[in-house]
């Protein structure tokens, strides 16, 4: 399997799940201009031409960071109980953090007139406050087990570092016990980012 990635991209989170689960895979990093350190035309393999994109073994591709984080829970057992409360509020909270937070950050990387930035922070800093209640006291997102929400949080989290959203302490302390797991570390060394 590959994992197709731009560093820092919220394909860090599904690289950090892959070390997590377990599974093997090879990293492959993208381009600007859409061209794969593999020598590839990106496109060709995703014509959406967006990040994490996983190929698998037998040639299928799948793209969108909550597929590629399901796909790596369903195939090893690890990360996503197979049914249960636990199970559909972590795949709640990535679906909120891919539609929620991390579209949120779109004015900031386009780098949008600064009235326009000035409000994608004040909501992402309400978006990030509900995901601190939603933690609570739990040492993960939906409890005392990593799912696949956690990678994806922590991916959040740290944009939100890069770009000067302040986010309640819960995250903080979250952030540094997330960066703290040998997966992120190794996650963060494999993308040139440790």
């Amino acid at each position: 399997m590959k994992l197709f990635y731009h560093p820092g991209a919220c394909s860090l989170a599904v690289h950090i799940a892959l070390i997590e689960a377990g599974l093997p895979f090879e990293l492959v990093s993208i381009s600007r201009d859409k061209r794969t350190a593999d020598g590839r035309d990106f496109l060709d393999l995703n014509p959406h031409g967006f990040v994490p994109t996983l190929e698998l073994d037998d040639g299928n591709v799948l793209s969108e960071a909550l597929a590629n984080l399901v796909y790596i829970a369903e195939r090893t057992g690890r990360l996503l109980p197979k049914e249960g409360p636990v199970r559909w509020h972590a795949i709640e909270a990535v679906s909120f953090m891919t539609t929620e937070l991390h579209g949120g950050f779109k004015p900031l990387w386009k780098r949008a007139p600064e009235a326009e930035q000035t409000t994608a922070k004040q909501i992402l800093t309400r978006r990030f406050a509900a995901l601190a209640a939603q933690l609570g006291d739990k040492p993960f997102v939906t409890g005392v087990h990593i799912t696949i929400a956690d990678p994806y949080l922590y991916v959040m989290l740290r944009w939100a570092r890069t770009h000067g959203i302040v986010v309640p302490k819960l995250l903080d302390a979250y952030y540094g016990r997330m960066h703290e797991r040998p997966s992120v570390e190794k996650a963060l060394t494999g993308e040139g980012l440790g």
